[in-house]
């Protein structure tokens, strides 16, 4: 499918759909997490599985990545995927409120709720990747990588700032007037970005012909950098979700912060993923024919001071309130943006390094990846903070399980180091064949 590349304007617009998603999604995942453990006090257990099941509906992604390949347009699956997006983030908010009083019912509506959230972001957000790594230059893809996500990390600050201001004090029926707020005002935004981004190709291109699904996601598989790509994302984002859940509750039960300031300091942390971003955008821009070796550079060095970040952090809990807590959080954010804005640009880049139209199915397997491998880390970090607790004092759980994360960011450094000896296939295209 040939189209003009994205101007600067259509990438922003782009990112706003970032900005969009990561708004409902934090809210439903971070801030819901925070409700439900400390202020109803339900385990911890309960958002973990519900937030590790959005992850696992996101299995879904590599279906929804071929059904945009080859068509006129991407944009359809972008806007029914937010509109999905947008009402699960809707029932997942009454869901939570419906934990205080019948847990039963409150998990099925929350089961429905999550299903629809990781629906949702399997459509909208592979989609919306696809179409980047097909419509953006080469030259452009580490800054456009920065600028997509700075965009959804701004969604995540603002839910921050919303939930620090609207839920003092705490209530239930504030919960459920901030959730829905969110939910709709993402959706409107999202529609009126992706708004005639696409009008000229589905007016001139006609749809390509593809093989079987099956078929197409056997073609990626069989690619040895697509599949060592995968290995690298899966651990990596496993590293990088642990924290998740418990980093909020964390400071509830060791720092004695209220949900208000809970809430404020997960908008800290993206905060400082947002600079990460900005820095590594910034100087990705600028190095023309480096990009490869760059984008690799700073993976590695991301993953490694995600590590020490993380190993301070465990260090906080035999301190107590003394501790710099916001600032070591920052400093975890800065790491976890550059790691996260590196290795988008090296994906976007490997989007296209392989077999024609299958940029979608190949955003699909990372991203599919991606959900298996923060699932699992929610549901691990959440699991191992509660029983940990059984046997030892709360401030000690929650440093053994921030020191296992560490430990997974480098071996993540490790594999990143050696993306670049994975060799291309005969006839792929050289673009992005390193990171």
């Amino acid at each position: 499918m040939t189209q003009a590349p994205l101007n600067w304007p259509g990438i922003i617009r782009l990112g706003l759909v970032q900005t969009a998603l990561g708004a409902i999604v934090a809210f439903s995942t971070s801030t819901l997490n925070r409700v439900i453990n400390v202020e109803y006090a339900l385990p911890a257990l309960i958002p973990g599985a519900l937030v590790a099941w959005h992850y696992a509906i996101q299995l879904s992604r590599p279906r929804f990545g071929y059904g945009s390949d080859g068509g006129r347009r991407r944009t359809p699956f972008i806007v029914i995927g937010m509109g999905v997006l947008a009402i699960g983030g809707v029932l997942a908010t009454d869901a939570a409120i419906l934990m205080s009083g019948n847990l039963v019912f409150g998990i099925a509506l929350g089961l429905l709720g999550f299903t629809m959230i990781g629906a949702g972001v399997g459509a909208a957000g592979t989609s919306l990747l696809a179409l980047l790594a097909t419509r953006v230059a080469p030259e452009r893809r580490p800054a456009a990588a920065a600028v997509v996500w700075i965009m959804m990390i701004v969604g995540f600050v603002l839910t921050g700032i919303v939930g620090g201001i609207f839920l003092k004090p705490f209530s239930s029926e504030r919960l459920a007037l901030v959730g829905s707020a969110v939910s709709g005002i993402a959706f409107l935004v999202s529609l009126l970005a992706v708004r005639g981004i696409e009008k000229t190709a589905a007016a001139s291109e006609p749809g390509v012909q593809k093989p079987p699904f099956r078929i197409a996601l056997a073609q990626v598989w069989a690619e040895p950098v697509a599949r060592a790509f995968t290995v690298f994302v899966f651990i990596s984002m496993v590293a990088y979700s642990i924290q998740d859940l418990i980093l909020e509750p964390y400071g509830g039960f060791v720092f004695g912060m209220p949900v208000n300031e809970t809430t404020q300091l997960s908008g800290v942390q993206n905060a400082g993923a947002l600079i990460g971003m900005i820095v590594v955008g910034v100087l990705g821009a600028r190095v023309g024919d480096r990009r490869r070796a760059f984008m690799r550079a700073w993976t590695i060095g991301g993953c490694l001071a995600s590590a020490g970040a993380l190993a301070l952090l465990a260090s906080s809990s035999l301190v107590g309130q003394g501790w710099p807590l916001a600032a070591n959080v920052f400093a975890l954010g800065l790491a976890n943006g550059m790691f996260a804005v590196a290795a988008i640009g090296s994906m976007m880049g490997l989007a296209s390094a392989g077999r024609a139209q299958r940029e979608g199915v190949r955003m699909g397997v990372w991203g599919a990846a991606q959900a298996i491998a923060m699932g699992s880390g929610v549901l691990l970090g959440a699991g191992l903070v509660d029983g940990l607790r059984l046997f030892l004092p709360v401030e000690n759980a929650f440093l053994v399980t921030f020191m296992l994360e560490a430990g997974l960011f480098v071996v993540a450094a490790t594999l990143a180091s050696r993306l670049e000896l994975a060799p291309a296939s005969p006839g792929f295209a050289s673009e992005g064949v390193t990171s």
